[in-house]
């Protein structure tokens, strides 16, 4: 899937533009209402691929989407300072200890995780004020541990990788459209995802006795968040001659604990970006995103093990990423109109509740078309 995107997205990018077209849309009026009911096409008329809810369309028009992201997380910190495993498996308590076969520290330590996601999107616009959007995924997730021997020491008794894969939660959202004149552009996202996704995930371990017993898996393995959540937030584009720009606010609040007894912290999470168009067809953006989100609320008492990601406490935290994209749009041909994304994330600041794995990259690439 990833291949088949990277593939069309490069050959949109490198698709033969006329000058005509060209010129004839350089000298248009763009407003983002006006651009939608006009022929010509411009690559920034989209925001960076990793913005959802970036933009609205013409009364009457429907778009579908697809996305593939791969993050990647690798290495362990406390707050700001990395941690090797032998320090997690000697110092960090274990908050189960006094629990039958539970040891005093976490003896086993999470070292690498991979997130494959592919999401599938519609937008439709019955009015020009207002885009409802829906979107659905399918993840597909990979941990590996190091397992240390008993109850003490840094002998590694071996390794191990846990899996979870399936559909993950649905989201819907409402786009309302604010303010709009020929540069800027307002409009409020009011959204709820609904707990679509498998809490009850579970697979083959590596105990510290040796034994590989099946348990539920910890919270950062399941595939959803077992409660419906609100998803509300605010975006801003702006756009002149060549230069974009934009900034978005969008937060998760839930609704509740879920079935097994917990829920995911609230999460908060602002963009910003500008963006600079080499032709109609190409456009390339820089954007940098602050992220915070609180721990864990409640506990699921199935999830038992010496593991930091077993831990409520241990999760959210505060992060800052930058990124680097690509949106392309074929303006003629047989693929008119289908644009073609990429965009790539590395952390740049990361401050974690507790013993975490950190954030190491991510690329998403995207395809999208109207009609």
């Amino acid at each position: 899937m990833k291949k088949l995107l990277l593939t069309s997205m490069l050959a949109g990018i490198l698709g033969v533009y006329a000058p005509q077209n060209a010129q004839a849309c350089d000298a248009c009026d763009h407003s983002t209402k006006d651009s939608a009911a006009h022929s010509h096409l411009r690559a920034d008329d989209h925001a960076p691929i990793g913005v959802m809810g970036d933009h609205m369309h013409k009364a009457g028009d429907f778009m579908v989407s697809a996305r593939a992201m791969r993050m990647h997380m690798e290495g362990n910190r406390i707050g700001t300072n990395k941690v090797s495993p032998e320090t997690i498996a000697t110092t960090i308590p274990n908050r189960f200890f006094g629990t039958p076969m539970q040891p005093a520290t976490l003896r086993v330590v999470p070292t690498e995780m991979t997130t494959n996601m592919v999401m599938l999107g519609a937008m439709y616009a019955p009015t020009d004020d207002l885009t409802f959007m829906v979107m659905g995924n399918y993840i597909d997730r990979e941990m590996d541990h190091i397992t240390f021997e008993g109850g003490a020491g840094t002998t590694r008794l071996g390794t191990f990788k846990t899996r979870a894969k399936g559909m993950g939660d649905i989201k819907t959202s409402a786009l309302i459209r604010l303010y709009e004149d020929k540069t800027h552009h307002v409009h409020l996202n009011a959204g709820l995802s609904l707990p679509t996704g498998s809490i009850k995930e579970t697979d083959n371990v590596l105990a510290p006795n040796g034994m590989r017993p099946e348990l539920r898996l910890p919270y950062a393995m399941q595939l959803g968040s077992g409660t419906f959540d609100l998803l509300p937030g605010i975006t801003y584009t702006g756009r002149q001659d060549k230069f974009g720009w934009g900034t978005q606010y969008a937060g998760t609040f839930r609704l509740g604990d879920n079935s097994q007894g917990y829920s995911w912290g609230d999460k908060h999470i602002v963009s910003a970006w500008g963006s600079y168009l080499f032709t109609p067809a190409v456009s390339a953006s820089v954007r940098v995103t602050g992220e915070t989100e609180s721990k864990i609320n409640g506990i699921d008492e199935q999830i038992v093990a010496p593991v930091q990601t077993a831990d409520p406490d241990n999760f959210g935290g505060r992060r800052l990423s930058l990124s680097f994209g690509l949106n392309s749009v074929v303006p003629n041909g047989a693929l008119k109109g289908h644009r073609f994304s990429i965009e790539a994330t590395l952390p740049v600041y990361q401050d974690l509740n507790g013993s975490q794995m950190e954030r190491d990259n991510a690329v998403m690439l995207g395809w999208s078309k109207a009609f």
